[in-house]
């Protein structure tokens, strides 16, 4: 359902519209009535239409001025210009405004119905073009290089959940679910046409891989990365494996004349493992410069790794990091709870304790950005890791890591919920300081606290329960009655003290807000305090 913003000086000529016009059959909602353009914009802030209905001649702003400043707050909003016949010169300026209809008055409630539905279905269709089947596949298609790119440096790169990994693969033509994964690093040894030869063995690479459906191979970094898919499992996976590397390998050198060497991981159990296990062939390439090596050079074969060593990986560090400075104390329990199920007893001690203190550093880290010193939460001359170490088992270890964590995420909390309101009573102070200002915006309010806008309204709302400009209006309207209550000043002048260049503009707000005129308030307060002003 569309929105609409409905404005027009005249209070008959809004009734008869809200009367006369089916406005649910054509599924649009009145959400909000103004008298002014200025009023208008203000209320457009607020109410967020879809479609803003303007007459084009009202006081303190017109109907096209109006459509100026929407457009530039919202370009997508759809802005119908009422004019008069005497008005209608004037109202094709409103082509140049990027008006999208005018309608010429005096007008039927059928004009308008016929002016609305097309209108609606123009932004049907436009939703519709930006949603267009074809046209996505199109691009798809052409962008699917480019995403399948994106995929594999995310998998050698970043820690995501396995689901993750092949929801996105299935969405750019990659084939990702297998028993188990492995990854080889191929480097060539330095020679002319470097860039030639290396794209050329990544072609040699990729047919081979292709042959034995062993997976995917890709250019990655000046090096061609060869990742194996396990669909068979055991040994007859590890046997595939190895014969097409062993065949890449000399098809390169047959083929180019150029020695390669291809560093190997172990295979690993889940995609986000392939993470490390790119690590791994990264360290056995490493090895190539040891004399005696082969071209073809296992991690397994050179470094004797404990099997389900202890990761502190990206993904738990994001984990935890999320839930320290923005997360519940459930959702931090449970985090914890999927980092320590990681120790068993089959890891040793050095190792249980090196985990845990990546585990704290991430803490410390959480902490640190957010503007929270460790030694205000813990006190000077706190010994986070050697306090760790002197506790004499896993349990109690694990319970001073929960213990520092919980204690940094209220410490976290109660910092951001302090800088809302820093933020919110620099901004009050401002405000009141300058409300006299007729230019006081949202923006000039931003720039002083130097914040974005959208960030700004978010927070002002939820600590103050107004919005800035509600707010702002409410200060002058407090001020304008103090001042006719206390002060002979005429009505433009304390229009003028209170922030509005323009006192007829004043007057309506006034008895908008206080529901008498400036007048008539003035009259009512000197009655009240028996004939004289204080």
């Amino acid at each position: 359902m569309y929105r609409v913003l409905l404005v027009d000086d005249e209070q008959d000529e809004r009734e008869g519209l809200i009367v006369e016009v089916d406005w649910e059959a054509m599924d649009l909602r009145i959400v909000g009535l103004a008298e002014n353009g200025r009023e208008a914009l203000e209320m457009a802030e607020r109410v967020e239409p879809d479609i803003v209905i303007t007459d084009i001649s009202m006081p303190f702003m017109d109907g096209l001025e109006l459509a100026r400043r929407l457009r530039e707050r919202n370009p997508l909003v759809k802005v119908v210009i009422l004019t008069g016949y005497d008005e209608f010169d004037y109202a094709r300026q409103a082509v140049s405004l990027s008006v999208d209809e005018y309608l010429l008055k005096p007008f039927s409630a059928k004009h308008l119905t016929e002016l609305l539905t097309r209108l609606c279905a123009q932004m049907a269709a436009e939703i519709a073009e930006r949603e267009d089947v074809q046209q996505l596949r199109e691009h798809y298609r052409t962008s699917l290089p480019l995403l399948q790119a994106d995929l594999i440096a995310t998998l050698l790169h970043r820690q995501k959940s396995a689901q993750y990994f092949v929801n996105r693969a299935s969405q750019c033509g990659l084939e990702l679910v297998g028993e188990r994964y492995g990854v080889s690093v191929l480097s060539l040894h330095p020679s002319e046409d470097a860039e030639l030869k290396l794209f050329a063995a990544l072609n040699i690479a990729a047919e081979i891989w292709d042959d034995h459906k062993a997976g995917y191979a890709f250019m990655h970094q000046e090096t061609v990365v060869l990742l194996f898919i396990d669909r068979l499992g055991g040994a007859a996976g590890e046997h595939l494996q190895q014969h097409a590397l062993e065949k890449v390998v000399r098809s390169i050198h047959h083929y180019l004349r150029v020695p390669a060497t291809i560093g190997s991981s172990r295979l690993a159990d889940t995609l986000p493992e392939v993470k490390h296990a790119y690590e791994d062939a990264l360290l056995a390439l490493d090895y190539r410069l040891v004399p005696g090596t082969d071209s073809l050079i296992y991690i397994a074969d050179v470094e004797r790794q404990t099997e389900g060593k202890l990761r502190f990986d990206e993904l738990k560090q994001q984990t935890l990091t999320r839930c320290l400075k923005a997360g519940t104390q459930t959702e931090l329990e449970q985090g914890l709870q999927i980092i320590f199920r990681e120790i068993t007893v089959e890891h040793g001690r050095s190792d249980i304790q090196l985990y845990l203190i990546e585990v704290l550093t991430t803490v410390w880290k959480a902490a640190q950005a957010s503007g929270e010193e460790m030694e205000d939460i813990f006190g000077a001359g706190f010994q986070l890791y050697t306090d760790l170490f002197r506790l004499p088992g896993l349990s109690e270890a694990q319970q001073k890591v929960r213990e520092v964590c919980l204690l940094v995420q209220e410490r976290i909390s109660s910092g951001r919920q302090h800088v809302y309101k820093d933020i919110v009573e620099q901004a009050l102070a401002f405000t009141k300081k300058h409300y006299a200002d007729p230019e006081l915006s949202i923006q000039k309010v931003c720039a002083h606290l130097h914040i974005s806008s959208g960030y700004f309204c978010s927070i002002f709302k939820k600590e103050v329960q107004f919005t800035f400009l509600q707010y702002l209006m409410q200060i002058r309207m407090d001020e304008a009655r103090e001042l006719l209550r206390s002060t002979e000043l005429k009505s433009f002048q304390i229009a003028e003290r209170v922030g509005f260049a323009e006192p007829n503009y004043f007057s309506f707000c006034f008895k908008k807000h206080v529901g008498v005129s400036p007048k008539e308030y003035r009259r009512q307060a000197t009655t009240a305090s028996g004939g004289s002003l204080q």
